[in-house]
């Protein structure tokens, strides 16, 4: 993916999970980083993320996921985007997520999940290593 200007990522918090702050510190993050951050709030349809995503041109989406909806949730968010052919945009997630639930997900087409512990230093250099900008 090509990115001209700052990565541009959507945060969202989607189904009934109430619990943000792990959203808002990467967020925060992410913002510190130099990236544009669109912060969705919460209790967010899988449509309601993908519409802001393509609205707001984003780069990747980062699903925040601790209700243990996460294998239905990741999976809608990932069949609303190849129906409005928007695979362009990299889904990565973090949150309470079994270990063995992960590579099911990956297999699915989410880019990359990050459990507790995963800092934030771990998760802006992975979205600046997979999501752009392309070195010229």
């Amino acid at each position: 993916m090509d990115v001209t200007g700052p990565i541009r990522v959507v945060v969202a918090k989607p189904g009934l999970d109430g619990h943000d702050r792990g959203a808002k510190v990467i967020a925060r993050a992410l913002r510190d980083a130099g990236m544009e951050v669109i912060y969705t709030g919460l209790h967010q349809t899988p449509e309601q993320v993908v519409d802001t995503a393509i609205q707001e041109d984003a780069n990747a989406i980062g699903l925040s996921i601790l209700s243990g909806a996460h294998n239905t949730l990741f999976a809608r968010v990932l069949e609303l985007l190849r129906e409005r052919d928007a695979t362009d945009i990299k889904v990565f997630g973090g949150g309470i997520i079994p270990e063995d639930d992960i590579p099911p997900l990956k297999e699915q087409g989410v880019a990359e999940i990050f459990t507790p512990g995963a800092t934030t230093t771990e998760v802006v250099d992975w979205i600046r290593t997979h999501v752009g900008p392309v070195a010229a």
